[in-house]
């Protein structure tokens, strides 16, 4: 007999019985086997400072779907699983809790609060990996690999130097995004844009007095002749700038005009008085400069502003950094020095308005950058940094995505991806913190201190975008701690304090997971093979923040490094968000904790609620109830299987003889097709078609229609086998989706193997199932039943009521419903079921078109009382009229549709249809008794 399961599906047990035994098992171990095709993810490595969320579970569903099913239909499939140490986030986990003991890291050193970090992490960094593997994550855990391992490290400062020896790597003094919270640099996408409601001031500069205006050079004739322009500048006291930052306005070296705003042109190379700074400073002309915006005057500060960064090399300005690594004013800002910049902007505000220089204030819509992070306002800031030049490396990773060598899906993002390629600027990628790969940089104060910079032929492409490279004596770039100094000897050297930024390491993901790069002694090695088998990657799953953040670098360094792609395909899920289109975040309180779903309704439900509704690329919209479906669904496959498994004897492990029976033939067409589009939508990463059309076939055709038409013949050995046969074959369908029910059932199958699918495959399309008549013909019973089901209803008839009934049609379709009437009789509790080509309309019945010119009819003679039913249909018909003008009358009301709840309106209006339906089914109804 085969194996029986328990009255009630219990998710809990089941889930964790069989995610400790994938987690301990070798079946998702994968290796290199000639002649067999790879299929290769790499995980997006989470932070090892994360805990599962929503994003997360979506992200890692969509892959665990690829790879059980490609694990199924026969490819060697390896799902590289492993976590990224984070640098910013997980120092700052690591520096909250020392500053909860009254410490910061400068207090412990930098190698005792490193210890701190590695016990941090060997304490929490594994809690992620094991809620991976709650969710069902296929991976192969025995890699599992870190963006710090020994190994992986070697990777990274082997690619520095490389880019270092190309020239691609480079030191230079720049504005960059400075965080004062992190007190690190950032890359310009980790530094993102919101939009804010700031103020626009208005500030008066005023002019160097005793200073004679130029001859006028607006015009060439007329000696002593003044313009109009020039007249009314004899008056101006001083130019008004206008600025969102009032307190660089102390490191401000210049105020720049356009060069045609015939305005100023006349006070270029006047000196003007820098307010409360009394510094003097020039007007300048430079076609950077906004007519338009503010009053067409700009203050100049080189060091905190990029364009000002250009407009001060170009005019050999001075460069005043006025603020202090943690945002607070240093010496440079005179009397404001120990302020904080926002307090410092309030201070000098107050003075501005005592000496009457502060002309006005208004508000200014402007987008504001903000640390990825812990989203502390950034500020642009001139540091000494290390950046890779783009320009070079973008190059092949563009032509790879137009060449279609890269796929995105869905291929809107390949636009966004073309247009950040295209308009690349070089990567800061130094870090001051001290969690992180310290740059392989070694410095010799003694040559430093005589060197001259040595810059190479200017890059033209990056011209206005970075510092040109500059090496420099007494700057060692190595791959091993140099012992001395190649230039002059000296033994004292000292490391760059400085980590790279985390996207450093996690861009040669897709190669370094394998051990790259190989030494002579690894030559032929198992992981040099494994690296040129499953290298390049088949699909990367990722959101859609981090195309140019991980992605786009990915694709570049595959290049470089690896000389080819780093994988072919790119898909682009949506964004978690909750039921009124909100990101969802724990600092809005709308977030869903995948766990808690997980615990209440169980992974495979979590997993089914968010894949049914991810439609390709698009965002979710997420709310509690959803996951009921989930529950339901599998609710329903633990019941049919223990239906049939009841049902079931040994015979039933063999595969099904040739399907005789018209409903067989139907279940096996139907079957086929779901076959056939559920494995096109899983290849064309249409995920959520996918799942639903296994979820519609199996709810509706095999469970409400095909087994329900089996019960009368359960006991033959042909209904038994194609029960199992097709359960099985759906639960294989299933099963990349909801892995823990379906390996459950699978299992208890007559004829299951051993635990872990290992003997089974993904279903194939047969040729031979196809039965076009078969479709046809069921269609018509399903048709039938569901018009008779409905009489039903409306005159209130039991189950149990038999009636009569008659079929019309031409004399084709007469002939096929003929053959499916016992099913029609059965299913429909019909006792009486004529079929005729005389397509004569029936008096006293209620009629209902099936498909073309087929017509049925239920006989109301003898079946109820004429009368009682006509005094019934017509009061139910009045009162439902009345209910109807009163919801026309509501939703009539503009002050109600206006003040109600959006949700209120919402159902007022689909119940107002609902109605509108019934009153026209009534009256249908109610033509039957004239």
């Amino acid at each position: 007999m085969a194996q029986q399961l328990p009255p009630k599906y219990n998710p809990q047990e089941t889930e964790e019985r069989w995610f400790s035994f994938w987690a301990q098992s070798p079946l998702f171990h994968a290796q290199a086997v000639p002649g067999k095709k790879p299929f290769t993810i790499v995980i997006p490595p989470p932070n090892v400072t994360g805990v599962l969320h929503m994003g997360h579970a979506l992200n890692n569903t969509i892959q665990d779907i690829l790879i059980r099913a490609r694990r199924l239909q026969g490819f060697e499939a390896l799902w590289m699983p492993g976590t990224d140490h984070a640098g910013i986030a997980t120092q700052n986990v690591v520096e909250r809790q020392l500053a909860g003991q009254g410490l910061t890291r400068k207090d412990l050193g930098r190698d005792e609060f490193l210890k701190r970090v590695w016990g941090w992490k060997e304490k929490h960094g594994s809690t992620i990996i094991h809620q991976l593997k709650r969710l069902g994550c296929a991976c192969d855990w025995p890699r599992e690999r870190f963006t710090m391992d020994e190994g992986y490290s070697r990777a990274v400062v082997e690619v520095f130097v490389r880019l270092y020896e190309k020239g691609l790597v480079y030191r230079g003094d720049y504005i960059i995004n400075w965080c004062p919270r992190c007190q690190t640099a950032l890359a310009d996408e980790e530094a993102p844009h919101r939009d804010l409601v700031g103020k626009l001031y208005y500030i008066k500069y005023p002019i160097k007095k005793s200073q004679g205006l130029p001859a006028n050079p607006l015009r060439g004739r007329g000696a002593g002749k003044v313009s109009r322009s020039q007249g009314r500048a004899k008056a101006m006291d001083g130019i008004i700038v206008a600025t969102t930052r009032p307190e660089t306005m102390l490191g401000d070296t210049a105020v720049a005009v356009h060069p045609r705003d015939p305005r100023y042109k006349h006070l270029i190379g006047q000196r003007l008085i820098l307010p409360l700074m009394e510094r003097e400073i020039p007007v300048i002309a430079d076609p950077m400069v906004d007519k338009k915006f503010g009053t067409g005057a700009v203050k100049v500060t080189p060091a905190h502003d990029p364009n000002d960064y250009i407009m001060g090399k170009s005019h050999d300005l001075p460069f005043i950094n006025i603020l202090r690594p943690d945002g607070v004013l240093n010496t440079e800002a005179g009397e404001y020095a120990g302020m904080d910049r926002f307090e410092a902007r309030e201070a000098i505000l107050e003075d501005l308005k005592e000496r009457k220089l502060l002309v006005k204030t208004e508000d200014h819509p402007h987008a504001v950058g903000h640390c990825y992070r812990c989203h502390t306002v950034v500020e642009p800031y001139l540091s000494k940094q290390w950046f890779v030049r783009m320009g070079p490396l973008s190059r092949p990773a563009i032509k790879a995505v137009k060449s279609g060598a890269v796929r995105f899906h869905p291929k809107r993002w390949t636009k966004v991806y073309l247009n950040w390629m295209e308009n690349i600027k070089d990567w800061c990628i130094s870090r001051q913190i001290w969690w992180g790969h310290r740059l392989p940089v070694y410095y010799c104060d003694k040559c430093l201190a005589s060197s001259v910079p040595q810059a190479p032929a200017p890059n033209k492409k990056s011209r206005g975008r970075g510092p040109e490279a500059c090496f420099e004596r007494g700057v060692i770039v190595s791959r091993t701690p140099p012992q001395k100094c190649p230039a002059c000897g000296s033994t004292g050297l000292r490391q760059d304090d400085d980590v790279l930024d985390t996207w450093f390491s996690s861009w040669l993901w897709p190669f370094a997971t394998f051990g790259w790069p190989f030494d002579a002694e690894a030559a032929g090695s198992v992981r040099e093979k494994e690296l040129a088998y499953f290298y390049p990657t088949s699909v990367l799953v990722t959101a859609p923040e981090i195309i140019f953040f991980w992605v786009a670098r990915m694709i570049m360094a595959g290049c470089e490094f690896m000389g080819q792609i780093p994988f072919r395909d790119v898909c682009i899920h949506g964004t978690v968000r909750d039921e009124e289109g909100r990101k969802m975040s724990k600092s809005l309180g709308n977030s869903i904790d995948p766990l808690e779903v997980i615990k209440e309704y169980g992974a495979d439900a979590l997993r089914f609620s968010l894949i049914t509704t991810a439609a390709s690329g698009s965002d979710i919209y997420l709310s509690r109830e959803r996951f009921e479906q989930g529950r339901n669904l599998c609710n329903k496959i633990w019941n049919a299987a223990r239906f049939i498994l009841m049902n079931a004897g040994e015979e039933a492990a063999a595969a099904p003889g040739e399907a005789r029976s018209i409903q067989d033939r139907w279940i096996l067409s139907r079957l086929n097709e779901t076959i056939r589009r559920v494995t096109r939508c899983v290849d064309a990463f249409k995920f959520n078609e996918a799942v639903n059309l296994a979820y519609d076939f199996f709810w509706h055709d095999f469970c409400d229609r095909y087994l329900e038409i089996a019960k009368p013949t359960i006991a033959t050995t042909q209904t038994r086998q194609m029960l199992v046969f097709v359960l099985r074959k759906t639960l294989l369908l299933f099963h990349p989706f909801m892995p823990f029910i379906t390996e459950e059932v699978l299992g208890k199958l007559p004829g299951a193997q051993a635990a872990g699918l290992p003997a089974e495959s993904w279903p194939a399309a047969q040729k031979s199932w196809d039965d076009k008549p078969s479709l046809k013909a069921m269609e018509l019973v399903f048709r039938t039943v569901y018009a008779i089901r409905n009489f039903r209803r409306d005159l209130n008839l039991s189950g149990q009521s038999l009636v009569r009934a008659r079929l019309t049609a031409s004399a084709a379709k007469a002939k096929v419903l003929e053959s499916v009437a016992p099913l029609i009789k059965d299913l429909g509790g019909i006792a009486d079921l004529e079929v005729t080509c005389d397509q004569a309309a029936v008096p006293q019945s209620l009629s209902a078109l099936i498909a073309g010119d087929a017509h049925l009819y239920l006989l109301l003679e003898g079946l109820v009382d004429i009368e009682k039913e006509k005094a019934r249909l017509d009061k139910q018909l009045e009162e439902t009229q009345g209910q109807l003008k009163n919801k026309e009358r509501m939703l009539g009301n503009k002050e109600f549709v206006k003040k109600a709840p959006e949700e209120v309106v919402a159902r007022e209006r689909a119940r107002l249809a609902e109605l509108k339906e019934a009153v026209i089914r009534l009256k249908e109804v109610r033509r039957a008794f004239n």
